[in-house]
């Protein structure tokens, strides 16, 4: 006998309802240029795309996880150095090693290496704003970097985006990819921002913070940061990509 319409795949955690935003949200105004005006269609995946193309642990250098390391001109960056560190974890909170997980970011002034970024604050020569890792085999992930600045954004009259870390993890192949964000513990421009409002559930908005650890933090060099990422289920981390969490 199949299953019930609608049951989870045994051993799967459902995605907690109201968990991830709405694709339209008018108060975050770029929503209504993108959100569907149908129902989404379901494409079922090839197996090349299921399954290939893959990377190679070897094409992953260790120091790829240091923004600290330098860039460009060379010279350290300019900014608060810190720890951002954590575990990749499935829905029944057992680690999910050999993952690619990639981070970019704003630099310390709240400026992205990027060409469109036309924000008059100023570019650091010595930051990339780019990293990646694989997760270990207890699904430890760590970064050095700086702390992002917050920047302003043509959103509305006066919003600024608080300070954060875009994060993408891969799955066995490109095409298995989520995307998040972490914003940081006390910040007073997160519950401003009207892209965090789109969440429905504060509860979600608490599982996108990284929190202080002092435990894991370096005297007199880096505060840390800790920030674990939950792939599916009701404590599932809210992904920009794939609302379902796999």
């Amino acid at each position: 006998m199949g299953r019930d319409a609608g049951m989870p795949p045994k051993g799967l955690r459902p995605r907690g309802a109201g968990l991830h935003p709405p694709a339209l949200t008018p108060a975050y105004r770029s929503s209504i240029a993108r959100a569907p005006h149908h129902p989404p269609i379901a494409i079922g995946g090839t197996a090349e795309s299921l399954h290939g193309p893959v990377f190679g642990h070897g094409d992953i250098a260790p120091d790829e996880a240091n923004l600290l390391a330098g860039y460009g001109s060379g010279g350290a960056p300019i900014g608060e150095r810190i720890i951002v560190h954590g575990r990749l974890l499935d829905g029944s909170g057992r680690p999910v090693p050999g993952a690619l997980i990639e981070i970019w970011q704003a630099n310390s002034a709240g400026r992205y290496r990027h060409p469109g970024d036309r924000h008059d604050a100023p570019l650091d020569p010595a930051f990339s704003g780019c990293g990646r890792t694989l997760s270990g085999a207890d699904g430890s992930y760590s970064f050095r970097t700086i702390r992002p600045g917050a920047y302003p954004w043509p959103n509305g009259g006066n919003d600024w985006r608080p300070a954060h870390i875009h994060f993408s993890v891969f799955g066995t192949a490109f095409a298995q990819r989520l995307v998040t964000q972490m914003y940081f513990e006390g910040d007073p421009l997160i519950p401003r921002c009207p892209i965090v409002a789109t969440l429905p559930d504060p509860a979600a908005v608490t599982r996108l913070v990284g929190r202080l650890d002092m435990d894991a933090s370096i005297p007199f060099d880096a505060l840390a940061y800790r920030f674990d990422i939950v792939l599916r289920g009701h404590e599932a981390t809210p992904f920009e990509t794939r609302p379902e969490g796999n």
